[in-house]
């Protein structure tokens, strides 16, 4: 598979439910289900406000001349090792061009986290810049709160039945006590399959919101995790949770 249509594997669920990306969601989706490739993917890809700056971050720090490449697209949405061979020194100094006319009040909250040790990772966006982190210090909000961050997250699942079009799977869920993050041990949920993937019980799956983006290998559910805990450790260690609203 290639880059791009990995791209909409992870990017179509939330752009199905309005929250991102353009308003063409089924045109997005049918891409991934031709397996087609075209001037008008890299549009659709480009109007992701959210992932398209870190996809280009990416790929300039590393080299590589599109954005969509697999390497790069893997990176953002699960992890790999180009996020570590980004130098601090260019992240620093791409931010304010990449992201600041983008996120607005937001940028100061980004550029903190990643001098912390964040890195352009999907989940360094939801958990360091998206404002839902912030809400869990209010009782009035917490729950919606945590409910955004476990969906939005690409979190992992092993799958234990197939039926159709769905999956019942076992992932693990975002807690919250009242003053950090963490995951919960494993519970049955049961997801969509975004886009047509053959898959059998005991298979390790990427999820994001109510949607299976696709299967993962050894390595990549190591990376997923590592990189998800990390930024999970980075906010839990960061300013008092009130301060971040």
């Amino acid at each position: 598979m290639n880059g791009a249509l990995m791209f909409v594997r992870y990017a179509y669920p939330p752009n199905s439910m309005g929250f991102c990306g353009p308003a063409d969601s089924t045109g997005f989706r049918q891409y991934a289900e031709a397996g087609v490739v075209d001037g008008g993917l890299v549009r659709l890809a480009q109007a992701f406000s959210g992932a398209w700056p870190y996809l280009e971050m990416i790929a300039h720090g590393v080299g590589i001349a599109d954005p969509l490449d697999r390497r790069v697209v893997e990176a953002y949405w699960v992890g790999n090792g180009l996020l570590d061979a980004l130098p601090l020194g260019f992240l620093a100094n791409t931010l304010e061009d990449r992201f600041r006319p983008r996120i607005g009040n937001r940028f100061g909250r980004l550029a903190e986290g990643l001098l912390a040790g964040g890195v352009p990772h999907h989940s360094f966006h939801v958990f360091g810049v998206y404002p839902w982190v912030g809400l869990l210090g209010d009782d009035r909000k917490a729950d919606r709160a945590l409910t955004v961050l476990d969906r939005c997250r690409i979190r992992w699942g092993q799958v234990t039945d197939v039926h159709g079009a769905q999956v019942t799977v076992r992932s693990r869920p975002l807690l919250w006590d009242g003053r950090t993050l963490s995951l919960g041990p494993p519970e049955p949920e049961t997801a969509d399959i975004a886009v047509d993937t053959p898959l059998q019980p005991g298979d390790w799956v990427s999820l994001h919101w109510n949607w299976v983006c696709d299967r993962l290998t050894s390595r990549q559910l190591r990376a997923l995790h590592a990189y998800s805990a990390r930024h999970v450790h980075m906010i839990n260690h960061s300013a008092p949770l009130a301060a971040l609203t």
